[in-house]
C-alpha cells in the first residue's frame, strides 16, 4: 500500500515531459449462449443407496465429491455416486455450477425412477452462470520523448451476482492480466468482486482478463494517437520481452514472442496502408468511413493448482488401453490427449475412458488447499507419500492441451523409459554376439516411433505388437497411472522402481501395472485394482509462495479489424480481419483453426453486439431469449474474409500452449480501435453499438 501511495503521488506529480491519460471503461454482463442448457440425469436406487448420475460439468470429479458430502448429510442412504460425465460445452457456465445439485435433489425425490432435468432456454437466460460485468479505471504515464511507460495502475470491480462462483479469482486474474504485452516498470492494479440481485456471473472464457486488456489495448491505442506515434510502433517501444518480470514480479515460462507478432503486424498490407486505403475509400463513399485497428494481447492460463490423472498400458498383443480425468467441453481435448498418445508411442490407443472419476489405483490424499494452505503445513503433508495439495482440476482455465496434457505425456514417456526401450533392445539383443545391436551404439533418445513400428539408431523396425509381447514376456512395466500437479512450476517425486532404481519424474504420484512374466513377487505388489501404487521417496513441490506471483504461462495473439461505419445508421460492417498467434507446437492443427474462428466470432459479438442488462429489467426476468439477446451471425464476422497465420514452433520439442481464451479477445480492442480510426471518435463502454455511434457523431 505504501508503494501504491507513492505511485499515486508520483502520477500527481507528472510534468509536462509526460503524457498522463485517465479513463474510465466498462465491459457488459454477456450470456456465454452455448447452444445446450445446463441438464442432468440422475436415479436413486434406495436398495444399493447408489445414486445414479449422468450430468453436463465441467467438473466431474468436484460434482461427484461434492453429491456424496450433500446425500450424506440427508436422510437418503448412501453408499456410492456412480458419476458418468456427458460431453458438453463449457465456456467456463458448468463450472461451479449449483444445477448438477439440483439434478440431485430431483432424483433423490423421484421415488425410484430416473429423472431427468433440464432448462429450456428462458430459463437458461434467467439462471446460466454470465461473464462479470467490469468497471475499469485506468491511468497510464508516458514518456513523450521516449514513448516508453513509466506506469499504469487500474482500478476494478465486477458484478458477482447473487452467488461468488469465481468472482474473487475473475477479479484476481483481471488485475494480473491487465499489463497485456508490456513491460510496466512500476504499477499498481486491485480488484473488487461485488455482490448484488444480478444473475450469477462464473468464470466464463476470458476470465476477466478479455474486460482488462480491451481496456489496455484501448488505451495504448489512445495514447499513441495524442503522441503523434504509430501504435505499432509504440507498442514495440513497450513489449514484454522474455525473462522480463511480470507486474507480480514472475519471469513467465519459455520464450515471449510478442515482438515477432507486432514485426509482422507492422508490415502486413492492412495496417502499412490503412492511411492511403482510409483516404481513398472514404472519398468514394461519402457517408461511409473506412478504419484498420489493432489489438495484441497476451493470456495466461492454467490455475495456478492444475491437477490431473492419466493411465496408460498394453496388454500382451499390444492393445493401447488409455484413461484420463479430462473430458469434452468442446476443446477437443478427446482428440488432442490420444493423438498425444500416438505422438510419443506410435500408434493412438485402441481404448479410450474420458471423464473418468474413479481412480483406484491413486489412493491420494488431500485437503484441497492448494491456495490456501500455509507453507509449514504444506512441507510436514508432503512427508506423506500419499499426499497432494490437490486431486484434480475441472476442465477450465485453457488447462487441457499444456496441463492435462502434461500427464498423458508423462506417461507416455514414463511407458516407453520402463517398457518399450527395454523390451526392444531385448529383442535387438536376440542372436548370436548380442544380435543386431551389438555393432551399433544406440541410446535410449534414439529410439523412434510412428506407423505401429518401433526404431532407434539404424536397427531393424519391430512392430509395436512384438515389442508389447516382449515387454509381457520379461515381467516389465506394462501400464503407468500418473499424478500431476503444477503451482505456475511443476511438482517432481522420486520414486523406486521395481527392477530400475531410483527414478525422477515430474509428477507428484505413481502407479504401475506389470507384464505377464513378472515375478510372483512383484505381482503381489498389485493389490490396488491390478496396479502397484508405488509411495514416492521424495517430493519437490512448488512453493506456495509462487502463487503470489499470479501466472507464468502465457499465449498471445494480435488481430487486425477492417471495418466500414455507416455514419448514418451507425451500423459497422467487418471487410476482413487477420490475426496473427503464437501457441508452441499445434497437437492439432484443425482444432486450432476452429477455436480460432469460433473465438474471434465470439469476441466480435462482445464488442459489438451482446449485451444483458443486469437487474430487473435483465435475464432474471424470465423473459429474455435470443429473440431479444442479439449473437453476431456468419455475415457479421467476415467469415469468408479472414485469414491467420501461426508462429511456428522455435523448435520441434516446444509444448503446446493453452489458447481457448486468448483467441476471442484480440479482437475487442482491435474493433473499437478501427471504429476510432473510421470516425475519429472512442467509445470506453462495450458494446459499441449503432445507436452509440450515431450519437457521438450526432
Amino acid at each position: 500500500m505504501a508503494a501504491a501511495a507513492e505511485i499515486e503521488q508520483e502520477i500527481g506529480l507528472a510534468g509536462d515531459d509526460a503524457l498522463v491519460l485517465r479513463n474510465e471503461y466498462f465491459s457488459q454482463s454477456v450470456d456465454a449462449s452455448a447452444m445446450e442448457a445446463d441438464n442432468g440425469n440422475a436415479w436413486y436406487d434406495a436398495a444399493t443407496g447408489v445414486l445414479h448420475l449422468m450430468v453436463a460439468t465441467q467438473s466431474p470429479y468436484e460434482v461427484a465429491e461434492v453429491s456424496a458430502v450433500l446425500v450424506s448429510k440427508s436422510k437418503f442412504r448412501l453408499k456410492e455416486v456412480d458419476l458418468k460425465v456427458g460431453y458438453t460445452v463449457g465456456y467456463g457456465t458448468k463450472d461451479h455450477s449449483i444445477f448438477a445439485f439440483f439434478c440431485v435433489v430431483a432424483g433423490l425425490y423421484g421415488d425410484g425412477r430416473p429423472v431427468r432435468l433440464a432448462n429450456d432456454r428462458y430459463e437458461q437466460f434467467q439462471m446460466g452462470l454470465k461473464r462479470h460485468a467490469f468497471w475499469m479505471d485506468n491511468t497510464l504515464v508516458v514518456d513523450r520523448k521516449t514513448g516508453h511507460f513509466r506506469i499504469m495502475t487500474g482500478h476494478f470491480k465486477n458484478d458477482g451476482g447473487g452467488r461468488a462462483n469465481f468472482s474473487f479469482s475473475v477479479g484476481f486474474v483481471g488485475a494480473t492480466a491487465a499489463q497485456s504485452i508490456y513491460y510496466l516498470p512500476k504499477s499498481d492494479f486491485s480488484a473488487a468482486a461485488i455482490a448484488s440481485r444480478a444473475v450469477d456471473a462464473g468464470s466464463t472464457r476470458g476470465y476477466g482478463t478479455l474486460q482488462s486488456m480491451s481496456a489496455t489495448e484501448m488505451m495504448v491505442d489512445e495514447a499513441a494517437e495524442a503522441l503523434g506515434m504509430d501504435a505499432i510502433d509504440l507498442r514495440l517501444k513497450n513489449v514484454f520481452k522474455s525473462g522480463m518480470k511480470n507486474t507480480q514480479g514472475a519471469i513467465p515460462a519459455g520464450a515471449l514472442r510478442n515482438e515477432e507478432i507486432l514485426l509482422r503486424a507492422r508490415e502486413h498490407p492492412l495496417w502499412a496502408q490503412r492511411q492511403a486505403k482510409k483516404a481513398a475509400f472514404d472519398a468514394a463513399n461519402p457517408g461511409k468511413r473506412y478504419g484498420v485497428g489493432y489489438g495484441h494481447v497476451q493470456k495466461d492460463y492454467g490455475t495456478g493448482a492444475e491437477a490431473a490423472l492419466a493411465a496408460l498400458e498394453f496388454d500382451a498383443r499390444g492393445q493401447v488401453s488409455f484413461a484420463h480425468v479430462a473430458h469434452e467441453i468442446g476443446t477437443g481435448t478427446t482428440t488432442s490427449q490420444a493423438i498425444m498418445v500416438g505422438d510419443i508411442l506410435g500408434r493412438v490407443p485402441d481404448v479410450t475412458e474420458y471423464g473418468k472419476v474413479r481412480w483406484p489405483q491413486m489412493p491420494l490424499e488431500t485437503t484441497d488447499e492448494p491456495y490456501t494452505m500455509a507453507q509449514a503445513d504444506e512441507d510436514r503433508n508432503s512427508a506423506n507419500p500419499r499426499w497432494t495439495p490437490s486431486f484434480t482440476s475441472p476442465m477450465s482455465a485453457t488447462n487441457s492441451v499444456y496441463y492435462l496434457g502434461h500427464a498423458t505425456r508423462q506417461a507416455a514417456h514414463a511407458l516407453v523409459e520402463l517398457a518399450i526401450w527395454p523390451a526392444a533392445k531385448s529383442l535387438w539383443s536376440q542372436g548370436i554376439g548380442g544380435g543386431s545391436i551389438a555393432p551399433y551404439f544406440v541410446r535410449r533418445e534414439d529410439i523412434r516411433m510412428e506407423n505401429g513400428l518401433v526404431n532407434a539408431g539404424g536397427m531393424p523396425p519391430l512392430a509395436f505388437e512384438a515389442v508389447a509381447a516382449e515387454a509381457h514376456r520379461l515381467g516389465l512395466v506394462t501400464g503407468v497411472t500418473v499424478h500431476t500437479f503444477n503451482r505456475w512450476q511443476w511438482a517432481q517425486a522420486d520414486f523406486d522402481v521395481p527392477g530400475i532404481g531410483r527414478t525422477r519424474l515430474p509428477v507428484d504420484a505413481l502407479a504401475l501395472r506389470y507384464g505377464d512374466g513378472a515375478t510372483a513377487q512383484t505381482k503381489a505388489l498389485m493389490t490396488l485394482d491390478g496396479w502397484h501404487f508405488v509411495d514416492r521417496a521424495a517430493v519437490h513441490y512448488p512453493p506456495a509462495q509462487r502463487n503470489n506471483a499470479g501466472v507464468t504461462y502465457y499465449a498471445p495473439m494480435a488481430t487486425l479489424a477492417e471495418i466500414v461505419v455507416d455514419t448514418a445508421s451507425g451500423d459497422v460492417t467487418i471487410l476482413s480481419h487477420h490475426s496473427i498467434m503464437e501457441c508452441g507446437t499445434q497437437v492439432v492443427p484443425e482444432l486450432v483453426s476452429g477455436q480460432l474462428q469460433g473465438g474471434l466470432a465470439m469476441g466480435i459479438g462482445h464488442a459489438l453486439k451482446e449485451y444483458l442488462p443486469l437487474y430487473e429489467d435483465g435475464p432474471g426476468d424470465g423473459t429474455w431469449n435470443w429473440n431479444r439477446y442479439e449473437l453476431p451471425r456468419a455475415r457479421d464476422v467476415a467469415v469468408w474474409t479472414q485469414t491467420s497465420e501461426i508462429l511456428a514452433p522455435l523448435s520441434e520439442t516446444d509444448p503446446p500452449k493453452g489458447i481457448a481464451e486468448v483467441v476471442m479477445i484480440a479482437v475487442v480492442p482491435a474493433l473499437a480501435n478501427a471504429i476510432a480510426h473510421a470516425i475519429g471518435k472512442r467509445f470506453y463502454d462495450l458494446p459499441i453499438t449503432p445507436e452509440k455511434i450515431r450519437g457521438a457523431l450526432a
